[in-house]
């Protein structure tokens, strides 16, 4: 399908997702990846403060509100939390998490799982599965623009692991 793969290899989308129990026979299944120049342990915290802000495109689904650019030091997510905010509302929720290494949750529908895997010493591969019961049309429509969200989400979160590892490194 159009859209369901972006910076990913083929084993990783062969390999198993905690969002796989949520949907069984899925019509949308959509892979995204980075790889972060930090070690799991810098990558996790971002991807928990998802729970404050999308950190994708601030403009489109906050309403022009900034996420935050500095870790604000939240507890570790647990399940039935909401996922996310945007634009000042709680939403989603959060299925799954194992702290430090995966975070699945549900939002209009969809399930998503991202999964952390540290392949060397100080990077990660941020890795983000999304799978859906939908139309097989409505899938294509919904699998391009996740692409260009996700695809800005994972980028921001990267970056911003990987500054604030410099930054860690830079007062050692």
């Amino acid at each position: 399908m159009i859209g369901d793969r972006w910076g990913v290899t083929n084993s990783e989308t062969s390999r198993s997702y905690p969002c796989d129990d949520f949907v069984v026979s899925p019509a949308l299944q959509a892979w995204r990846g980075v790889q972060v120049e930090a070690p799991a342990a810098a990558v996790w915290p971002w991807l928990a403060q998802v729970r404050l802000a999308p950190y994708s495109y601030d403009w489109i689904d906050n309403l022009g509100r900034r996420s935050p650019r500095q870790l604000v030091g939240l507890p570790e997510p647990r399940v039935g939390e909401a996922f996310t905010t945007a634009g000042g509302r709680k939403l989603g929720r959060i299925v799954s998490v194992d702290p430090g290494k995966q975070l699945t949750s549900t939002i209009m529908g969809a399930f998503m799982s991202y999964v952390l895997v540290p392949p060397e010493h100080n990077t990660t591969r941020l890795l983000l599965k999304v799978v859906m019961q939908t139309t097989r049309w409505a899938a294509l429509g919904l699998s391009v623009g996740d692409l260009v969200m996700a695809r800005r989400q994972l980028l921001n979160l990267k970056q911003l692991a990987e500054r604030h590892q410099r930054q860690g490194m830079a007062t050692e």
